[in-house]
């Protein structure tokens, strides 16, 4: 929806992954949307270069969030939020909807 705003899907797909669920890493959006993690790896830091989001290492693995020093957020994020009311129900349920399991007691590290 936002792609000839934007310039991809691919970088629509990650703010709006991230607007839902504050943080993510780049397997895992990809995953999500079953897209090419090099593509969103490469929107992922496009946007952190641009000052839009902001990235944290936890372990190996490298977590993005908005920024929240960049001068356009509420517009951006009030942006996502509308379009994000345009999505299919099913979609957007998927996308609100946050499960991470807990590590199996006794698993290895």
């Amino acid at each position: 929806m936002l792609e000839p705003i934007l310039g991809s899907v691919n970088s629509e797909r990650v703010l709006v992954y991230i607007l839902t669920r504050e943080e993510g890493y780049a397997r895992e959006i990809a995953r999500f949307f079953g897209a090419d993690p090099d593509s969103i790896q490469k929107q992922l830091t496009k946007l952190e270069s641009g000052a839009v989001l902001i990235s944290r290492e936890a372990g190996r693995t490298v977590l993005y969030r908005f920024n929240p020093r960049y001068a356009f957020l509420p517009e951006l994020r009030s942006l996502l939020e509308k379009a994000l009311t345009f999505y299919p129900v099913e979609e957007r349920e998927r996308l609100m909807m946050t499960r991470r399991r807990p590590r199996r007691r006794g698993k290895p590290s």
